[in-house]
């Protein structure tokens, strides 16, 4: 009986583990282009990693966005150094200060991707030149001349 049973759990476990042609689903196409060979995505590393900013890894979701939003490839790493250090004292996974740094994001990816669609999206921002986007997301007095400063520093126009 022992035997029998002992065999018959060894037949059972050699059926279950026997391998089964899995077919997976497609993957999606990519929708972003790849930015490895994009000298804008070197540039946003190393203009981050001189200043010790935890953005730098997210200099690829910085490029998606903006090109996806067609913002100026600077404008939101310009904006995360201004606000948050670049992350540094960014909290709740909002580098841009969104909200005046209140509000929460998901992930830091989603915060970028929101913001940027907030800017070229929203009725706020929509048909306004830099000067004025700036102004709307910060009124301070010096901060659209801080912002462009930093831009400057990223890469000349």
């Amino acid at each position: 009986m022992r035997r029998l049973l002992s065999n018959g759990l060894a037949m059972f476990a050699g059926v279950v583990s026997l391998p089964v042609a899995a077919t997976n689903p497609p993957s999606p196409p990519c929708v972003y282009p790849r930015y490895q060979n994009d000298p804008r995505l070197a540039r946003l590393r190393e203009f981050f990693e001189q200043r010790d900013c935890p953005a730098q890894q997210f200099s690829e979701a910085f490029l998606r966005a903006s090109d996806t939003y067609s913002l100026d490839w600077r404008l939101l790493p310009s904006i995360s150094l201004v606000e948050s250090g670049g992350g540094r004292e960014a909290r709740n996974n909002n580098v841009l200060g969104w909200a005046n740094g209140r509000h929460a994001f998901a992930s830091v990816d989603q915060g970028i991707h929101q913001v940027a669609s907030r800017l070229a999206q929203s009725k706020l921002y929509r048909d306004k030149n830099l000067e004025e986007v700036l102004e709307t997301y910060n009124p301070g007095a010096n901060y659209p001349a801080v912002v462009k400063t930093v831009m400057q520093r990223i890469a000349p126009e």
